[in-house]
């Protein structure tokens, strides 16, 4: 099986519709003209991080994959998206936390192993991932999203992946430590929005298409894990083709990954039971 299309997915940890569309000056500016649409998105439950993560790419409940907190995390079992593209010939790429390895190519985490990796079976071809260890209120510990973004650059460009992941906890962090009413939260949506539109243009140039959301959102006192629009809903950029639902429609998390699959023409699992939101023509 050959794939169709080339496919970024960008996901910055913590950042609630309401901050999107009010503060992402850049990403808010392609929509007009219909460069890029935008959805509302709801996470599952818990919207804790790494069960949203493992959902995002599995297309199941974290009451199936049972990655319930984040101290549950561990290697699935169910087929995911990397493997998936793997499966169908694609090479694949993660900047990211060391949460996605652990969930998506081996655990328990190694830093000397798993800090880097390069392995041709996959799931996750190229891999550079960060740990914030020893994170704290008065230390996020959190890499720049401006080399993170310069890395998931130069694995489309060096290695040549079809799937690539981006995820930081920047927004997350600055949530938990400042809470989403506050000037520092909107200093800090607006910067790493800036950032990104550096880069945007360049991966859309070398053919991907690019999906740009968040895992979960954040309420104003830095909370999430629970129920509630501010916890729950968040906004998904699309920068690429095919039909989807109406600009009032609230897209289901658990259909994200078969959606993805169904873009790049990779199979799509029995698993992940939603149907895609977008078309693959």
């Amino acid at each position: 099986m050959a794939l169709k299309r080339k496919l970024l997915l960008i996901i910055t940890d913590g950042r609630p519709w309401s901050a999107a569309r009010r503060l992402n000056g850049n990403l808010e500016g392609w929509v007009p003209s219909g460069a890029a649409r935008v959805w509302k998105m709801r996470s599952v439950l818990p919207s804790t991080s790494a069960s949203c993560y493992a959902s995002i790419h599995t297309g199941v409940s974290p009451q199936v994959h049972a990655v319930v907190s984040n101290e549950a995390v561990c290697r699935l079992k169910q087929a995911d998206v990397f493997a998936q593209v793997v499966a169908a010939g694609g090479a694949t790429g993660a900047v990211t936390h060391s949460f996605w390895s652990e969930l998506f190519n081996r655990a328990p985490w190694d830093f000397v192993r798993d800090i880097e990796y390069d392995d041709p079976g996959g799931p996750i071809t190229h891999g550079s991932f960060h740990t914030m260890t020893a994170a704290s209120g008065d230390n996020q510990m959190t890499p720049c999203d401006a080399d993170l973004f310069a890395t998931l650059s130069m694995l489309c460009e060096r290695s040549g992946i079809d799937y690539g992941l981006y995820h930081s906890c920047t927004l997350d962090s600055m949530g938990h430590r400042f809470g989403h009413d506050s000037a520092q939260m909107d200093n800090a949506v607006a910067k790493l929005d800036a950032m990104l539109a550096h880069f945007l243009p360049r991966w859309l140039e070398a053919g991907y298409e690019v999906a740009v959301t968040s895992d979960h959102g954040q309420s104003d006192r830095g909370h999430h894990g629970g129920r509630g629009a501010d916890q729950q809903d968040v906004a998904f950029y699309w920068f690429g083709g095919g039909d989807g639902p109406g600009e009032d429609a609230v897209l289901d998390q658990l259909a994200l990954a078969p959606t993805l699959l169904a873009r790049m023409g990779a199979a799509i699992p029995q698993a992940m039971r939603a149907g895609p939101f977008l078309s693959d023509d």
